[in-house]
């Protein structure tokens, strides 16, 4: 199974990124444009993962959430991957504690290494993003990015990190919660 760790935004903090991205949306029909319900932080992607490795997996991640605390964040921003110049992927950006999401997007990474789910990309340098369109061959998007540079949306808290399987289709991919786990702050009884 595909599986990625991820924060989920609110739903307000979605709202005011639709709302910000919708004008660009219509400008650009040629990209392939996430929709709303997709848009995540990942943490770490997994990759295809077999079923034997979720029981450890879980219990690994749980762990490693336990240790991080809340994250206050905001979406904020936007780039691409690799450059607006020529984008593959168009992105809306993450004001955070960059130093502790890295360090709870390192830990992620590490809890699924020691269950036997190393995530592809490991040893990158993590880049928190909202991923909003993908390009089907590289494309100049400095326009959409330059449209997007001053969106500042509201802040918000990361209580949770998610499990999540991404089921392929002929369209868009569907995402599918198997678990989730409290972080630090989150976790303590009230």
């Amino acid at each position: 199974m595909r599986l990625f760790v991820a924060i989920v935004p609110p739903p307000h903090a979605l709202a005011e990124l639709s709302a910000a991205v919708e004008p660009i949306r219509a400008a650009a029909p040629e990209l392939r444009w996430a929709g709303r319900e997709s848009w995540h932080l990942t943490l770490a992607f997994l990759g295809e993962v077999d079923e034997l490795v979720l029981p450890p997996l879980t219990s690994r991640l749980g762990r490693a959430a336990g240790r991080h605390p809340d994250q206050d964040l905001a979406v904020a921003g936007a780039g691409a991957f690799p450059s607006a110049a020529r984008a593959r992927i168009l992105w809306a950006g993450i004001d955070a504690d960059q130093r502790g999401l890295a360090g709870l997007a390192a830990s992620v990474a590490a809890a699924a290494r020691r269950a036997g789910a190393p995530p592809p990309d490991e040893g990158r340098k993590y880049r928190p993003h909202l991923t909003l369109a993908r390009c089907r061959q590289p494309e100049n998007v400095s326009r959409l990015t330059q449209a997007l540079a001053s969106f500042a949306g509201t802040q918000w808290t990361a209580r949770s990190i998610h499990l999540i399987r991404s089921h392929q289709s002929s369209g868009a991919p569907q995402y599918e919660e198997l678990a989730g786990w409290p972080l630090r702050s989150s976790a303590r009884p009230g």
